[in-house]
């Protein structure tokens, strides 16, 4: 299939579902591209109006789309990559950068699929970027030169912040970032759960859950602090902090949390074999 000489898209977007969006959206708040520029792929009708309605290109199926964007984004999950790429992979020429978000696939596992040549970046993004809040960690590919990891970093940083790693350690950052916002609220429902169960109120107990993850977050951020020294400040002598802490350690809550993410690091490690 012939390439069009002048690529018409800067961004097409493979799978519109809420990470696509997240992303795409980012990226024209930012300014950082206009919608025209940006097209999306994906077969659910329901979602492609979506898309629509941020005055973005839409397609069913997306050869043309492929064809004419400089930079395609893989936004499908991983038990459907293979299929997917392979897809269009007659589309796509060296001078076109690929981009996977699916959790646990390698760049050479793309490239096989590719064909030489092709520059592929790995990114584990996560859905903090729905709000602008996301981490996302890049990893290039054989064929990827730092320009091309450059643009990807600067992609996600629309929607967050972003960070290069070497790829043999996505699997870890995935285990962290990828899967650590649903950490996160299970925590938080957990410790809503508890405040009910004390006499508050739902919405009172979940907004005073979420807003101090939100303050002690920023804390560590701004203040310099490590985590164990922010918990020894906070943990006064025969106080209701130091009470607290001893039950979460005599059951093992360290021991859960790394149990947790060395499982998921096994599933993703599953996922790319």
């Amino acid at each position: 299939m012939i390439r069009a000489v002048v690529s018409r898209y800067s961004l097409a977007i493979i799978g519109g579902g809420r990470m696509g969006e997240a992303i795409a959206a980012g990226l024209v708040s930012s300014g950082m591209l206009e919608p025209a520029s940006i097209a999306v792929v994906e077969p659910a009708e329901a979602r492609r109006a979506v898309f629509e309605r941020h005055g973005m290109h839409v397609a069913a199926d997306g050869h043309e789309v492929v064809i004419a964007a400089e930079t395609v984004l893989f936004a499908v999950k991983p038990q459907v990559i293979d299929a997917v790429v392979a897809h269009y992979a007659d589309d796509i020429t060296p001078e076109t950068l690929v981009v996977s978000i699916a959790a646990g696939i390698t760049t050479a596992r793309l490239e096989a699929l590719l064909g030489p040549g092709i520059p592929v970046v790995r990114v584990m993004p996560n859905t903090p970027a729905m709000v602008g809040e996301g981490m996302a960690v890049v990893s290039g590919g054989r064929s990827a030169i730092p320009a091309h990891v450059e643009r990807v970093l600067a992609l996600f940083e629309a929607v967050g912040e972003s960070t290069v790693l070497a790829e043999p350690l996505q699997d870890a950052a995935t285990a962290i970032s990828g899967s650590g916002p649903a950490y996160v609220a299970l925590f938080v429902d957990a410790l809503a759960d508890a405040g009910v169960a004390q006499g508050l109120d739902r919405a009172t107990a979940e907004h005073l859950a979420v807003q101090t993850f939100r303050g002690t977050a920023a804390l560590l951020e701004t203040s310099g602090m490590s985590p164990a020294e922010l918990v020894a400040g906070v943990s006064s002598p025969g106080g209701t902090t130091v009470a607290a802490l001893q039950v979460l350690d005599e059951g093992g809550m360290r021991r859960i949390i790394a149990d947790a993410v060395e499982a998921a690091v096994r599933r993703a490690k599953e996922l790319g074999s």
